[in-house]
């Protein structure tokens, strides 16, 4: 290497750390400025809660409270910490780089000749010029060191162990906050928030276990058939086995409506449903919240609140209306019901409404808003997370929420979710997202297939059936696959859904476009059969129960058609609400989510 190679060398080396240096000496600044701004002793809820202890010193439940409310706001302010220290350290690393690269610079070109002559004012400006460089980067450097050591590390003076020791719980690892499920009293506390607003909290001031606690169920093919569990029904698939589903009925006349009864909060998940048990969950810009109600009355009997939670976001991500923050379908298994948001937030509550644990998968990029649903099975919850970051899924543990596998996807951003399917006696999860199919092992969540078929923002899942895969986007195709084989078995692009995802059973494949037309074809051949403009949108998915083929639009209207190779309308019914839930099947009933009530319908 020559000698002007070096310098040139040295050079761009020594620009690139001076950059580096100043971007993290003005990041510590910035980070010593907001957290200078939140000290966690100071909290103006802490300062509320004591003003009640004063007035209620023998409250054990609002001491409980406060050390709780305590612990979680040091915990939060040794992540910023972290953040700090791990800057001052980047900084002096940039440092040592930069002195380094200019000291081989001015090294490389001592050794040059001498340069022309120039004016002596011209050296005295460059002189003055270099002096006021040093200087100002000098000031940055201390004023960044002197943040990151100015910063008051709090929990250097709290002692965790003895807080978490009077406290009666252990903190949770890996952003779980797990919770004791025993029976407990509860008291509901208002807690004060920055400005005028307070959130309410229901906080467990017991945790005596229940000696009459129900036995946990084990979940099988048929436990799940008997209820209705999940997006679309059993395994995802939209097929329901429940019998003597009922074909007219009247929301506006009360007409074979068995009862309706008000969500508190807006969603556009559809129902699940467990024994005697239905769970939906809603939200707003305030709170998320999971709701249990009965099936006989449609009393509601519990609401989760999904707060606190390590790691979700203060302020809610945009998102739009026809999406929101609760548009993922719960799923459950008998022992827990499972919800997700759109800030990323993933709880899990027991079937009485006690909180077993919550986490945060990060905040999705999702310029829509989070729509994927949730699956249940083999103790794993099935989260697909396709990102404009990059495609995700994975497995968490339902008794501890902690993540069992996790595999990164070749995909983009997508909608849609994940379907269950038993292949030559073993269960895969296959997903759709731009470009791919794919079908992963469930109990390990190795990559089994994928084929490069799909494009756009896919939001419908896929369909199965017989081995036969069925993927379909709009603007996109619609594609049968094989999914031993992997091949791809025909394609079609004359219809093709936007939201509602394909219904594929006995031979046959039905489809529903957003502009209003519902669409039969054979499964293995991909000739179609019949087609019915309705002229009206379709999100809700399509659903086969009992021998019928159940179809509703956003209006709120159900079409009940025979499944078959013809088309032959049954009966149209109205909801008397705008709609684009799936509906739910059990008992003989089906169960709707409006856009403001849960219907139940049956004689």
């Amino acid at each position: 290497m020559t000698n002007t190679d070096k310098i040139k060398l040295a050079q761009s080396i020594a620009v690139i750390a001076g950059i580096f240096c100043s971007v993290v000496a003005l990041l510590l600044l910035l980070n010593f400025w907001q957290i200078s701004k939140a000290d966690p002793i100071e909290s103006k809820a802490l300062e509320v809660l004591f003003e009640r202890l004063k007035d209620d010193p023998n409250n054990d439940g609002l001491k409980a409270e406060i050390r709780s409310y305590d612990l979680l706001a040091r915990k939060a302010y040794f992540n910023s910490q972290w953040q700090i220290q791990t800057g001052a350290l980047l900084l002096l690393f940039g440092a040592i780089v930069l002195a380094f690269a200019l000291r081989v610079y001015y090294s490389a070109k001592a050794k040059i000749e001498a340069p022309e002559k120039v004016l002596e004012n011209e050296i005295t400006s460059r002189i003055l010029a270099q002096k006021g460089i040093i200087i100002t980067g000098a000031a940055v450097f201390i004023l960044a060191f002197a943040a990151s050591f100015a910063s008051v590390n709090y929990l250097d003076k709290f002692n965790i162990d003895a807080a978490v020791a009077e406290n009666g719980t252990q903190p949770a690892d890996d952003g779980i906050q797990v919770i004791d499920v025993g029976s407990a009293k509860t008291d509901t506390v208002q807690i004060a928030t920055t400005g005028d607003s307070t959130s309410t909290a229901v906080m467990a001031t017991g945790s005596v276990k229940s000696e009459t606690a129900p036995a946990t169920v084990v979940l099988s093919v048929q436990n799940i058939r008997n209820n209705h569990n999940s997006f679309r029904g059993p395994f995802g698939q939209g097929i329901s086995f429940h019998k003597n589903i009922p074909t007219q009925w009247n929301g506006t006349t009360g007409a074979n409506i068995a009862w309706k009864t008000a969500i508190p909060k807006h969603g556009y998940n559809s129902a699940v449903i467990w024994g005697d048990k239905i769970f939906v969950s809603g939200s707003d810009n305030q709170s998320r919240e999971v709701y249990c109600f009965n099936s006989a009355d449609g009393k509601l009997l519990w609401t989760g609140v999904a707060d606190k939670i390590q790691g979700s976001p203060a302020t809610p991500p945009r998102v739009t209306e026809d999406t929101g923050l609760s548009a993922p379908t719960l799923a459950t298994d008998g022992n827990h019901v499972y919800a997700i948001f759109g800030t990323g937030d993933v709880i899990a509550f027991d079937m009485n409404g006690s909180r077993v644990w919550a986490r945060n998968l990060g905040v999705p990029d999702n310029h829509y808003g989070h729509s994927s649903s949730l699956l249940v099975w083999d103790n794993k919850l099935f989260v697909q997370y396709d990102t404009n970051r990059g495609g995700k899924v994975m497995a968490l543990n339902t008794e501890t929420g902690e993540t069992t596998w996790e595999k990164i996807r070749a995909s983009k951003i997508s909608w849609a979710s994940p379907v269950l399917a038993l292949v030559d006696g073993k269960y895969q999860l296959i997903l759709t997202a731009d470009p791919i199919v794919a079908g992963y092992d469930a109990k390990t969540g190795e990559e089994l297939w994928q084929v490069k078929c799909m494009m756009g923002e896919v939001g419908p899942s896929v369909g199965f059936a017989d081995g036969i895969v069925v993927a379909a986007n709009e603007y996109a195709k619609m594609v049968a696959i094989d999914v031993k084989t992997h091949q791809v078995l025909w394609e079609d692009d004359e219809y093709l859904p936007e939201a509602s995802s394909p219904l594929a059973y006995n031979g046959l494949v039905v489809i529903a476009t957003s502009y209003g037309v519902l669409a039969c074809y054979d499964l293995k051949t991909g000739e179609k059969y019949w087609e019915h403009d309705v002229g009206k949108t379709f999100y809700s998915s399509p659903m086969y129960a009992d021998g019928k083929l159940y179809m509703m639009d956003n209006d709120g209207v159900m079409r009940i058609y025979e499944f078959g190779k013809e088309m032959k309308l049954i009966s149209e019914s109205k909801l008397g609400e705008k709609a684009g839930s799936t509906p739910a099947f059990a008992n003989g009933k089906i169960y709707i989510r409006g856009d403001k009530n849960l219907y139940c319908i049956g004689k």
